[in-house]
């Protein structure tokens, strides 16, 4: 099942400000995820009242959420590992 990929305010300000080798690496990760929503190196993250999930790409980690009422996929946070947090 394809799912449609939204993203908050920061995730778009934070690719738009990384250098495109960087941005590609996570542009790919994230083309994945529309495929397979919960991929196997996803984690379940606590605290959170919707199923939200991290995946980790080198020292960087996409926090997003899935939205299975809208069949979509909303980017979260993108940023390194100390500041993702």
């Amino acid at each position: 099942m394809n799912l449609k990929i939204d993203y908050d305010k920061q995730p778009k300000r934070f690719l738009k400000s990384q250098n495109k080798i960087l941005v590609k690496r996570i542009m790919d990760k994230i083309d994945l995820l529309s495929l397979n929503s919960v991929s196997t190196d996803a984690k379940r993250m606590q605290g959170h009242k919707e199923p939200t999930f991290r995946i980790r790409i080198g020292k960087y980690r996409i926090n997003y959420r899935i939205n299975y009422g809208t069949n979509s996929i909303v980017i979260i946070k993108i940023d390194k590992r100390e500041r993702v947090y």
